[in-house]
């Protein structure tokens, strides 16, 4: 019998599930992020696996593998000194006159939508190393941000 006819099993033409990719760089969390990850790994650990179909129970794994990583990496980071802008700082600024205020956190804890931006995205790394009345070249244009202040962000 020709190969072409022969399938032993779906199982051989079936995509490989690699693992989550962790960010590069070191894991730095806020005391809110490294409780945030904790609590995902209890909850995940929590869950019935036993009663799951094959294919969530293994997504499942892989998640609860991915949280365990990220707990196991984790470094907390002390808050951040008042008045320059780092890792753990809550910073109000100006961008084309419109004040906005984020918080600089660690990859996992990022919600751009909630105001919390990854220490590693592009607008935290220029703002990092600021102080108040700093003015900073942004999207190509000079002095486009204005640091207005910047503090530790309040547990």
């Amino acid at each position: 019998m020709s190969v072409a006819f022969r399938r032993d099993s779906d199982e051989e033409h079936k995509e490989p599930k690699f693992e989550l990719p962790i960010p590069a760089g070191p894991n730095l969390v806020t005391t809110r992020g490294l409780a945030a990850i904790a609590a995902k790994v209890a909850e995940l650990e929590a869950a019935a696996t036993d009663t799951m179909a094959e294919a969530p129970r293994a997504e499942h794994l892989r998640t609860l593998r991915y949280w365990r990583t990220r707990l196991a990496t984790a470094q907390p980071t002390p808050p951040p000194a008042a008045g320059e802008v780092a890792f753990g700082s809550r910073v109000v600024f100006t961008l084309h006159g419109e004040t906005r205020t984020i918080d600089i956190v660690g990859d996992d804890e990022a919600e751009p939508a909630a105001g919390r931006i990854a220490f590693s995205a592009p607008l935290a790394r220029l703002l990092i190393g600021g102080y108040a009345g700093e003015r900073l070249d942004f999207g190509g244009k000079p002095d486009a941000i204005t640091i207005v202040s910047s503090a530790p962000i309040p547990a």
